[in-house]
């Protein structure tokens, strides 16, 4: 029997990957969807269609909700339904080597080839150590925003129910869930106050930034603390990844703020009554929420169809790879972008800050911004087939929020058929797991490359 090359045993280790991680968070999904539908889980009886659809909703960390998680659960449920968010946040691999670390167990070198492909590490050495500095990092980071939610929440609520509360939406605004359980009307009420608006923002863009920029930001903090011209150096220093991100991320909110502050100034359903400096803010905490967050301040079903289709694109792009963030990734518009750029140049190559960009990763954003589309699209054909009745542009920013796993609602996804919130599912789905797992996933382990024959080279007109 002829052994399996190095490149065979990475593909097939590639393929395992993509099969954990879709069959686990569809097995979190069920077993949530169990519990929520159980007597002690919920207020009142509820068909399990919206339990199943509130399990998605956590797990996929999206937040587009059937029932208002605020009355129709119990303490149990919505217990039940933070674990399942912050499960969704951290991802089946994280939860996974976390718990069979805590079991004492032996991480193998097939669960090390896992953590390596699903968070995209170029290194199999300290797999166990990230794991364990990722989870320490979100608990830390959650921790300071539930004290910082604590200032609003206790004096409002109460002692425990304040702290709990402010624990609950700490680990929802981290995970970029969206998830609340004040009510239908999300934040709006607090659209004032500067606790819950910056505390959330900072949690929110946490998470969207990703793991690996984390510690990027904070190895470099460490290193250039003996360095004299400490704002040259720190940029300078850190990685082409971090770089993109943070441009990316910063260029992208303000872009969203002062869009947003523009549109919706006179528009007295959203931010047409607030103050210039009330509107700033409610501005800013929209263009964050789109990054995949799904917290609202603002009426979404009030918003101008301008202010929805600037919504759709932010929600598209979404926050950063490794993070809690949904969308086609920051990284990936960035490539894109930069691909653009070099052709229109003449350019040979893809450059960014001095390094070359390999020929592999921009065929890769391609890949996924071109399946991400298309699964949009399909979804949003079809929900507008099943119910017609519907306002086009309300049904794109709902499928927008759904593949993008953002939240954002324009007061759509509960009057929807069923089988237009089955759709919703799915999308939600293939948006957390990612649409090239999906697609993995339907077409197996492949062929190798080197079972094909080179082919001439031939050029087609395009443009």
């Amino acid at each position: 029997m002829r052994k399996k090359t190095i490149k065979e045993r990475l593909q097939e280790g590639s393929f395992n990957t993509v099969r954990v991680i879709g069959m686990g968070f569809l097995f979190v999904i069920l077993i949530g969807a169990v519990l929520l539908w159980m007597p002690f889980s919920v207020t009142t009886p509820m068909k399990f269609t919206d339990a199943l659809f509130t399990s998605v909703t956590a797990v996929c960390v999206t937040g587009l909700v059937t029932v208002t998680p605020a009355v129709q659960f119990t303490v149990v449920g919505k217990v039940i339904l933070l674990f399942l968010i912050q499960i969704g946040g951290l991802g089946i691999i994280a939860c996974v080597v976390a718990f069979m670390i805590l079991a004492g167990q032996r991480i193998s070198l097939r669960r090390r080839v896992m953590i390596q492909e699903s968070y995209g590490l170029d290194t199999l050495s300290g797999m166990v150590q990230y794991i364990i500095r990722i989870i320490k990092g979100t608990f830390f980071v959650e921790g300071i925003g539930a004290l910082a939610y604590s200032f609003y929440f206790v004096p409002k609520y109460g002692v425990l129910k304040g702290i709990a509360y402010a624990i609950f939406h700490a680990i929802s605004a981290f995970c970029n869930a969206g998830i609340d359980i004040l009510g239908s009307s999300s934040y709006m009420h607090m659209v004032t106050s500067p606790i819950i608006n910056f505390t959330t923002i900072f949690l929110v863009v946490s998470g969207g930034l990703g793991f690996v920029v984390w510690y990027d930001i904070l190895n470099n903090i460490k290193q250039v603390r003996s360095i004299k011209d400490v704002k040259r150096n720190f940029f300078h220093r850190l990685s082409l990844q971090s770089k993109i991100v943070l441009t990316m991320t910063a260029g992208l909110l303000l872009f969203g703020m002062f869009a947003f502050l523009l549109l919706e100034y006179h528009n007295p359903v959203t931010m047409g009554k607030l103050t210039f400096w009330q509107k700033v803010q409610a501005s800013l905490f929209q263009s964050v929420s789109t990054r995949t967050a799904g917290f609202a301040t603002v009426s979404q079903s009030g918003l101008t169809a301008a202010s929805k289709a600037i919504g759709c694109m932010l929600m598209m792009i979404g926050g950063s790879s490794g993070g809690t963030a949904g969308g086609v990734k920051t990284t990936t518009v960035a490539l894109l972008l930069l691909t653009c750029l070099g052709v229109v140049r003449g350019s040979r190559d893809i450059e960014c800050y001095g390094r070359k960009i390999p020929l592999s990763q921009v065929k890769s954003a391609v890949t996924i911004l071109f399946l991400t589309i298309m699964f949009w699209m399909s979804g949003t054909i079809i929900i507008t087939i099943l119910d017609p009745q519907v306002n086009f542009l309300r049904i794109v920013y709902e499928t927008t929020s759904a593949i993008a796993t953002v939240g954002l609602s324009a007061d759509l996804t509960p009057s929807l058929s069923r089988a237009s919130q089955y759709v919703l599912m799915v999308i939600m789905y293939i948006g957390r797991i990612g649409p090239v797992t999906m697609a993995m996933i339907f077409a197996g382990k492949g062929k190798n490359a080197e079972q094909y024959r080179e082919l001439p080279e031939k050029q087609i007109m395009i443009g």
